[in-house]
């Protein structure tokens, strides 16, 4: 009952290309999806409304094991596990509604079973929640869990291979799911200590002697086992010997292989079971006995030897084995878990060696000579197998035997052939040979791509990849074996990421350049790119001599000269701006005669080097560009520009110096001479191109004693208590904490600690509460009494009390001007966001969760402040992942009592920042150097006013002498004399007071106020006025010392500033200068920490250098939302099966580390709230959003603030896609625009309106159709975005219009995190676009939707209501305009706009366009990419700054003049008021006659030329 499923997309596509366009591929998009009309005449979908849909009316029929067994065999083993298939059966929520509820052991089948199994794997590979019908009825889990092992290891004939490889997946996620307590508790049988009841005797013998606590644990064992049942005992031993079995099992089936054929099917059950065994390995609560067994099992060196090893076929195979020997040797101590040094690692390499040549002593007296070498002379693998290979098997059998390697002699008769020469040999060998460290492999390894890396499938996989096959890629997982271990999965991971970006613009700029042969052999290139340019020479001008103990030179320099002659003056500047450390790529094409007809795009990849002829890549780091005396030139230097007299530039480069090694090893064993044949240099964005440096900085942390603080580095590894490092679980807990501004008043204070008795101590405890004023001093009791339990443990019974004590701090004033009043926090804040503010001022790791529109900024800007004050000798680290990001805060700093010399912003988006003032390194130097002259200025002054001579002001040192000599003099004198005077009159304070003339500017009276206690606080602030004056100079007396730009900035940002900024990008960038500088810091706040990569989170950590091996780090204050999007990961690979997306801090969520959940919020009306306060824990509303006019007041024109609003085929089209990923919905496009014009038109302001979608292929469709219907509209104009839901993560407005896309499958939508993301980005209005009856099953979205489908589906209007409204929110208006389609919504804006217009008498509506549906999109999506939060698109903030310019191939076509759309706007309406009504038939005629010309308009504009009809 399978039905055909032709192609999902329809024929009719051409209708959507532009002529000439190449036709998409669909070959490689997911043809795999169904279209709405299969799934309706489905046999599957029948099935499912009469079993199990939710959906469905009627009740349902009562479970059949007959129909469970009917799916299975026909549509998921009988389309051979098609994923298509399988997605649909898990979509329907087959494993919710019908297999889990009514599975119970005893009765269930072999098919229940599986598809339990494969429905599992389908919702781990579409990386949705899996455990959750299961935790839901958790009873039968065991039994269900049991009986999947026993078919793992049930024998070939009762199940077929296809179905075990399903098994083995399913046991491998259940592996790496050991935070879910119903899978850890199964999981861990299996790796326990009794598995070591599988080992050889005197193997385990052997290890229990070499740990006594392991020992006795198995006597223990073995007594507990003699009181069992048999049938227990059975059950248990099933348990112990399961993996091994399993292992047993692999081998037999790998060797099933031979040299005839090789079944698709074996192999990939072979490559799945090695990535069990990786998984296993690189977890410590696994590997812990697993390693011994794995190891007594020779699994390693069977495999080698297996003849799939040999095969092309076997390929994965073999890098998957690496990775398993990498693991197997892995430097860390299984029983204790610590890392093992190299020195560690030596000794016991020598154990070993001394114990075989112990075994050849005793076993082989002929092998005299190698029992009484040196180890050195013996240990390498040449040597070895020299020795054993010419040995008998027998004596190889005897050495093996001593050494616990094989079973004792007599009980092997049988097993002769399983134990051959070649196995034994290979078996001793591979034990004992020395082998280099990671560390030095690492080293010696090329940090950039080479050709045979970048094209190779199974490590950098491409586009497309959608977590069916597996690969030999690390994983990120819960937990990491040692820092090492987690460095350099990281490493890896991040070098594929940036391999399979630069494939993408190595394959975009050979496509370009189409190279062909001349008939001479030399290459021409056709074609022109602007990443690109042909060599004109390479030369290498440097090999330095190797560093002492090193193989590769120090440094290799080439020059590098191309021609940049011809072509636009923009293109050479951007060549000619090539800044140090830009990475470029060097290539050598030869492209083969016949390969110039094949076009350049969509060649598989393990054809691309061939087919293009492609033979070298290889990267180089630009040192600079040389003049033409052949200087390099300076980048900051003062000198002019240099200039040329020709069109040459030659660029001196550094290469690789281990990848030149290498090469030249190649050479001299007479291989090509790959440098001489460079013909093309290839540059990459600045943006996308830090690869290396983010490489070099993992690699430059690997070989430090890289410090992370004790209290984290088992958080971090995922290990021990994950409440360890809390703030009263540290024994530095802070009892009494000065809370500065944080409270506005005493009754916030009290409100903001329910369950605290707050007792208010001093003097002021006699005062009424109204008068009690901030700041004020909290002391905690409870963390007092713990402190004390942690110094003197006694009775653990005494009760903690929950006290605080409240002290006035009293407030200093800080001169006599109004600029001294310090700026004070107005945000009256949550208990939760206090708990938070408290957490984050003290030690430990703070973890706050905010949910949207909660006052994460506000939060961290109060934390920021605190420690501030409370610790002004410490530094504060900001790390952020957006610029934008940091720009919020730093406007938030500004507003708070921070002195802004103490700040500092590095990176690239000062530009962005919206103060007038600049926070960057130079911006801050030029600050402190007129903050001088201000100062010296007001020493003049000072001067001047006691009438002293000379010139004191001259420089921050004199002024110091001055301050000494003469005002200080002159402070005490007074003192002196106020205080001899016993009678405390006030009028002294006043007449003796020495400044009165400098302070003539003040306000008077000086001295105000009746007592003398105000008198003398008066002559105080005066007095601390002067002496900040003077503190400054001292500060800035450096930068007097300090004559370079660069010195001032180092010392700023090493000693002066307080508060330091950067993005998460830029500290992997900068860490080596940073540590170099010395630069230090006592406390991290990580803003938007779920949106960065977990090895972008880490580096931040380390970016000074440890003091007496230990990081003076105090504070980590991470500040994110798990449940809003992860990190962007280009590549699906990489994200899907390696989970790179994991942010560090969802994966501490994921380890139970205790987080502050922020509970109200201040963005959305409650109404839009609760389209995603349910994916929180309780997720209320601040007072404003319920009692605000603009929260109180319905939204103008609209019946309802939030609408579902179903969007219909239009012409039969939904969805559609020019090109693989790149979605596209006309109907929704026009709907959502018509929507914004009518918003516009009834007084909207645009900057309050921002246009969503989830795919960029909608995002630039929209674009195309506002530029074409209201672009040049002066009534309308542009919203104020037109974005993704990703890009716009952390972004706001009024109102959101957003557009859902898909009409046949649901796509990424299906993550939670971005329909939350997406649903909460409004305030005051939400209206979503989209195909209702694709979403509304969804089961991960219901939640949202079964709200949104409680209001009607299709648009309801109030058009004679205009902005502002009056109606109350609660109130629905009377007799609304019901819209039910596209077509009627853009008709009904049409004659609305005529109408506005006859009102307005402007203009004519000509100007508006009545047919939708013509707008043509872009032509096509290639080069777009499939991320929607990809950094590709445009929205950037500094985008408009440096746009590229848009260039034509001046050879095709000559640039039409362009028009700005002022113009155009103007042009028309001068058209309009010359045009009379006569001509306005002729128009109507001419625009149908247009059509045809217009379709084939050239794209001489851009890329998103959209020619809608022209303006009339």
């Amino acid at each position: 009952s399978q039905a055909q499923l032709d192609n999902p997309h329809g024929s009719d596509l051409n209708k959507y290309l532009k002529p000439g366009a190449p036709k998409p591929e669909f070959r490689k998009s997911r043809a795999a999806e169904p279209t709405v009309e299969q799934i309706q005449g489905d046999t599957l979908t029948s099935l499912a409304k009469a079993y199990w849909a939710p959906g469905t009316r009627q009740t349902h029929q009562p479970f059949s094991s007959d129909v469970v067994d009917q799916i299975y065999n026909n549509d998921i083993k009988g389309s051979s596990f098609s994923i298509k298939r399988v997605m649909m059966l898990e979509f329907s929520q087959y494993l919710e509604n019908f297999l889990w509820p009514n599975f119970t052991s005893t009765t269930a089948s072999l098919s229940h079973l599986m598809s339990i199994v494969v429905i599992v794997n389908e919702k781990f590979r579409e990386r949705v929640p899996a455990w959750t019908a299961f935790q839901l009825k958790p009873e039968q889990f065991t039994a269900f869990f049991h009986s999947a092992l026993t078919w793992a290891v049930a024998d070939p004939g009762e199940i077929c291979i296809g179905e075990q490889t399903k098994l083995v997946i399913f046991l491998d996620h259940c592996f790496c799911s050991m935070e879910v307590d119903l899978v850890r508790t199964q999981v861990q049988r299996l790796v326990s200590l009794p598995m070591w009841s599988c080992l050889l005797d005197a193997r385990r013998e052997a290890e229990l002697k070499a740990i006594p606590k392991w020992k006795k644990y198995w006597k223990l064992l073995q007594k507990k086992d003699a009181k069992e049942t048999p049938e227990n005992l059975k059950k248990l031993q099933f348990e112990r010997t399961f993996l091994s079995a399993m292992i047993q099992k692999f081998l037999t089936v790998l060797y099933t292989v031979q040299e005839k054929e090789c079944p698709a099917d074996i192999v990939d059950f072979v490559e799945r079971f090695l990535i069990l065994i990786i998984d296993l390995e690189a977890l410590l609560p696994t590997r812990r006995f697993f390693n011994t067994v794995l190891d007594d099992s020779h699994l390693v060196v069977k495999a080698s030897l297996a003849p799939l090893a040999m095969r092309p076929e076997g390929r994965l195979f073999s890098q998957l084995l690496e990775q398993v020997r990498f693991y197997t040797r892995f430097e860390i101590n299984d029983q204790t878990g610590e890392p093992l040094s190299d020195k560690d690692m030596m000794s016991v390499h020598y154990a070993r060696m001394s114990k075989l040549q112990r075994a050849v002593f005793v076993k082989y007296p002929e092998l005299r000579s190698l029992a009484l070498a040196t180890i050195a002379s013996i240990e390498d693998r040449d040597q070895l197998v020299k020795h054993f290979l010419s040995l008998t098997r027998d004596a190889l059998y005897d050495i093996c035997e001593y050494l616990h390697l094989v079973p004792v002699r007599n009980e092997e008769e049988g097993c002769k052939d399983e134990y051959t020469q070649q196995f034994l040999a290979e078996l001793v060998i591979s034990r004992h040979e020395k082998r280099d460290s990671q560390l030095t492999e690492l080293n010696s390894m090329p940090l950039y791509p080479t050709e045979e890396f970048i094209w190779d499938e199974n490590l950098v996989p491409g586009e497309y990849y959608q977590g069916e096959n597996p690969l030999a890629l690390p994983k990120l997982n819960l937990q990491f074996l040692t820092l090492h271990d987690y460095l350099l999965r990281n490493f890896k991971l991040f070098q594929l990421e940036s391999t399979y970006e630069i494939r993408q613009d190595i394959e975009d700029v050979v496509g370009r350049l189409k190279p062909w042969r001349a008939e001479d052999g030399s290459v021409i290139f056709q074609g022109w790119a602007r990443m690109a340019q042909p060599l004109q020479t390479f030369t290498i001008v440097e090999v330095a001599k190797p560093n002492i103990g090193e193989k590769q030179p120090s440094r290799v320099r080439a020059d590098v000269i191309v021609h940049l002659g011809g072509g636009k003056d923009n293109i050479r500047q951007e060549w000619e701006n090539l800044r140090r450390h830009d990475v470029c790529f060097l290539l050598t094409l030869r492209p083969p005669m016949a390969g110039t007809d094949r076009g350049f795009l969509d060649i598989p990849a393990d054809e691309y080097c061939q087919t293009t002829g492609l033979m070298y890549v290889r990267g180089c780091e630009v040192e600079g560009m040389l003049d033409e005396n052949g200087r390099v030139i300076e980048e900051f230097g003062s000198e002019p520009k240099p200039k040329f007299s020709s069109g040459n530039r030659t660029f001196r480069v550094l290469l690789d110096c281990n990848q030149y090694r290498e090469d030249m090893d190649m050479t001299s064993q007479g291989g090509e001479d790959v440098y001489s044949s460079f013909n093309l240099i290839l540059r990459r964005k600045p943006k996308e191109n830090n690869f290396k440096a983010v490489l070099e900085t993992i690699r430059d942390l690997m070989n430090t004693q890289c410090v992370v603080p004790d209290w984290l580095h088992d958080i971090i590894l995922g290990y021990g208590d994950p409440a360890s490092a809390h703030y009263t679980n540290m024994p530095n807990a802070i009892p009494e904490l000065n809370f500065n501004d944080t409270f506005l008043d005493f009754g916030h204070l009290r409100a903001s600690f329910p369950g605290y008795e707050v007792r208010v101590e001093g003097e002021a405890a006699s005062l009424p509460p109204g008068q009690l004023l901030p700041p004020f001093r909290i002391g905690f009791e409870d963390i007092k009494a713990r402190n004390l339990k942690r110094d003197q443990p006694g009775d653990d019974s005494a009760q903690i009390p929950r006290v605080l004590t409240v002290e006035l701090v009293k407030v200093e004033n800080r001169g006599p001007y109004p600029k001294n009043v310090p700026k004070k926090n107005t945000v009256r804040f949550t208990p939760t966001q206090v708990e938070a503010i408290r957490s984050g001022t003290n030690p430990g790791l703070t973890m706050v969760v905010g949910p949207p529109g909660t006052g994460k900024t506000d939060v961290a800007v109060q934390i920021i402040s605190n420690l501030y004050h409370n610790f002004p000798e410490q530094r504060t680290l900001i790390v952020t992942h957006s610029n934008q990001a940091l720009n919020q805060l730093f406007e938030k700093i500004m507003a708070l009592d921070v002195d802004e010399r103490h700040l500092l912003r590095l990176g690239h988006g000062e530009e962005a920042l919206e103060t007038e003032k600049d926070f960057s390194r130079y911006g801050r130097v030029n600050y402190v150097l007129a903050k001088r002259i201000e100062l010296l200025d007001e020493v003049t002054r000072l001067q001047k006013s006691l009438g002293v001579v000379g010139d004191v002001a001259y420089t921050c040192e004199t002024a110091r002498y001055f301050y000494l000599y003469q005002i200080l003099s002159r402070w005490e004198e007074y003192s002196a004399k106020l205080e001899q005077d016993q009678h405390k009159t006030k009028d002294m304070i006043a007449d003796l007071f020495p400044f009165h003339v400098f302070f003539a500017n003040a306000p008077s009276p000086l001295f105000h106020g009746s007592t003398y206690d105000e008198y003398y606080e008066c002559a105080q602030s005066c007095w601390r006025y002067i002496q900040d004056v003077f503190t400054q100079l001292d500060e800035f007396w450096a930068f007097e010392l300090l004559r370079s730009g660069l010195d001032r900035t180092r010392y700023l940002c090493v000693k002066e500033a307080k508060i330091i900024a950067m993005t998460c990008t830029h500290a992997a960038l900068k860490r080596q200068e940073l540590v170099q500088l010395g630069f230090k810091y006592d406390n991290i706040l990580m803003e938007e920490s779920a949106q960065i990569l977990e090895i972008e989170t880490f580096i931040p950590l380390l970016l000074q250098n440890p003091q007496d091996g230990t990081n003076r780090l105090k504070r980590w204050i991470m500040i994110g939302d798990h449940h809003q999007l992860p990190p962007v990961v280009k590549n699906m690979a990489f994200e899907k099966f390696s989970n790179m997306e994991q942010s560090l801090f969802t994966r501490l969520v994921r380890l139970n580390v205790p987080t502050i959940e922020l509970d109200a919020q201040g963005r959305s009306r409650p109404s839009i709230c609760s389209l995603y306060n349910w994916r929180y824990k309780a997720l209320g509303n601040l007072p404003h959003v319920l009692n605000h006019t603009d929260y109180q007041t319905a939204n103008a024109g609209f019946s309802f603030d939030y609408q579902l609003i179903n969007v219909p085929d239009f012409n039969g089209v939904g969805e559609s896609q020019p090109s693989p990923f790149f979605y596209q919905n006309l109907a929704e496009a026009e709907y959502v625009v018509a929507v914004y014009m009518y918003m516009r038109l009834i007084g909207y302001d645009a900057s309050r309106i921002s246009i969503l979608t989830t795919y960029n292929g909608q995002k630039s469709l929209i674009r195309d159709v506002c530029n074409a219907r209201c672009a040049n509209n002066p009534l309308i104009g542009l919203p104020h975005k037109i974005a993704t839901v990703d890009k716009y993560q952390g972004q706001q407005n009024d109102f959101i219009l957003l557009s859902l896309v898909r009409t046949y499958n649901v796509g990424h939508l299906r993550d939670v995190r971005r329909l939350v993301v997406a649903m909460s980005r409004s305030r005051l209005g939400l209206y979503v676009f989209a195909r209702v009856s694709l979403f509304k099953n969804c089961f991960e979205l219901q939640p949202a939707f079964n709200i949104l489908m409680k209001r009607p589906l299709q648009l309801h209007l109030c058009p004679n209501e205009v902005t502002p409204c009056k109606r109350i929110a609660s109130v629905t208006a009377p007799n609304p305009v019901i819209v039910y389609d596209m077509p009627m919504m853009s008709k009904f804006v049409v004659d609305f706009y005529q109408n506005k217009v006859k009102e307005l008498k402007v203009l004519q509506a000509r100007h508006m366009v009545a047919r939708p549906g013509e707008i043509k999109g872009q032509e096509t999506g290639k080069g777009a990419s499939r991320h929607p939060g990809e950094d590709r698109d445009s929205d950037d903030e500094a985008e408009g700054k440096n746009k590229y310019e848009e260039i034509t191939n001046e050879v095709d076509n000559e640039e039409a003049a362009e028009v700005s759309g002022e113009n155009k706007a103007a042009q028309a309406l001068e058209k309009v008021f010359t045009q009379g009504e006569e001509q306005a038939e002729d128009q109507d005629k001419a625009e149908v006659e247009d059509e045809p010309q217009m379709e084939t308009e050239d794209s001489s504009a851009g890329p998103h030329s959209s020619a809608g009809p022209p303006a009339s």
